[in-house]
């Protein structure tokens, strides 16, 4: 079985603090933001073995980009797969409830 090298980028970085800062600080819930934020980074952990099994995104133009889009509680990782470097890309973390295409807009693919 292929093995993927699994990169976040900095962007994707930036929204997992923010998220992990806006459950901890203004929901006032620290542990369920130490769980959320577990709960991504293991999803996004397992992207190493066949990401191709997540369906891409419906938006376009980003599908015809590749971009696939998971699923994980209450927000959506975006990610594109390099098979040719056997390395997937995580390039977003969005709340599920947001505007997905207003914020893929703004979506740095690295």
């Amino acid at each position: 079985m292929k093995t993927y090298t699994v990169r976040i980028t900095r962007q994707a970085r930036e929204h997992l603090r923010g998220i992990k800062k806006y459950i901890a600080e203004e929901l006032l819930a620290p542990d369920a933001a130490k769980n959320t934020i577990a709960a991504i980074k293991k999803e996004i952990k397992s992207l190493d073995k066949m990401p191709e099994r997540i369906k891409m995104t419906e938006e376009e133009p980003w599908r015809s980009e590749g971009i696939h889009r998971m699923r994980v509680k209450n927000y959506y990782v975006y990610f594109w797969i390099d098979e040719e470097n056997s390395k997937v890309q995580v390039t977003s973390v969005i709340y599920a409830a947001r505007d997905q295409t207003a914020q893929l807009i703004l979506m740095q693919i690295e």
